[in-house]
């Protein structure tokens, strides 16, 4: 990652940090003081991305730290371990969502608030922001932190629309004197159990995948071999992998090369082909290279 773009990943991890602490306060004060299950349920939900931001925040700061002797290829991984905590914390966020709602159904609703109905919607148009900032930041330096700290953010936009709908409701029912719709709330805490643990999966495969050394996909390799086979001393690829390392990818390639080549000239030929692939490539960060010899007669 670039000197450039890595203060600005620290500086989004500190807004999501610091956006999570004050709504986790705000939802929590007014869930207790007005009585509404699920404005406090999403709180103590808040109060998990709390946790889930330092860890990103912190493994960020790792994740910057130059290739040493004990970790030769970097600390990429860190990003990548701190988007399985996540997803884990959003693992448990939806059981604690489904019990809640669960819940619900076996008690008397609660009376709405228009002030926590208002404290809602004032979660869901931020965690909305935030959500759109930090992916846009996240996908822009290949941050693995950020992208799960911007999927969390999702899933708050999902808590908190249920807590709309689900106050909204239960205000409309006050209103309406349908004492049925007070029960808004628990359905809407079930569907978005279902859309968390959505998020929580994927992005547990994602890292789940990253830490046992998955290939990066066929049409990525295809990518690099089109490129490389560009240069016209490369006279065949005999073989290609890639694999992420958090906010980079390393390639690892065998080529054949003309065998009449000396040793300098087979250094620069890599010198050449890992400067055309990281040019091209800019996530890139390492390129592995061994030379085969390639003679007219093997055709």
């Amino acid at each position: 990652m670039s000197q450039v773009t890595a203060p600005n990943t620290f500086i989004t991890g500190w807004i999501s940090l610091i956006s999570n602490i004050i709504l986790t306060i705000l939802k929590i004060v007014v869930g207790t003081l007005f009585h509404s299950p699920v404005l406090l349920a999403d709180g103590y939900h808040n109060a998990g991305d709390v946790v889930a931001s330092a860890a990103a925040l912190t493994s960020m700061r790792i994740s910057q730290r130059p290739a040493d002797e004990d970790h030769p290829y970097g600390h990429g991984k860190a990003e990548v371990i701190s988007s399985a905590i996540v997803a884990i914390i959003l693992g448990l966020a939806a059981l604690y969502i489904a019990y809640e709602s669960v819940s619900a159904f076996f008690a008397e609703p609660e009376k709405a608030s228009i002030i926590a109905f208002s404290a809602a919607v004032i979660s869901l148009v931020w965690k909305q922001i935030l959500y759109v900032y930090t992916l846009k930041v996240g996908k822009q330096t290949s941050s693995k932190a950020l992208i799960a700290t911007a999927y969390d953010h999702l899933a708050d936009v999902y808590a908190s629309l249920a807590a709309v709908l689900g106050i909204g409701l239960a205000l409309t029912g006050e209103l309406l004197q349908v004492k049925i719709l007070g029960y808004g709330d628990p359905v809407a805490g079930l569907i978005v159990t279902a859309l968390v643990f959505r998020l929580a999966f994927g992005m547990g495969k994602e890292a789940l995948d990253i830490l046992m050394e998955k290939s990066v996909s066929q049409e990525r390799l295809d990518s690099f071999a089109s490129l490389i086979l560009t240069i016209p001393e490369v006279k065949r690829i005999d073989r290609l992998r890639a694999r992420d390392h958090g906010h980079y990818v390393l390639v690892d390639l065998r080529i054949s090369i003309p065998g009449e080549k000396t040793i300098q000239e087979g250094h620069d030929m890599i010198r050449e082909i890992k400067k055309t692939v990281i040019e091209h490539h800019p996530d890139v960060d390492e390129v592995l290279i061994h030379l085969n010899p390639w003679y007219e007669s093997e055709e």
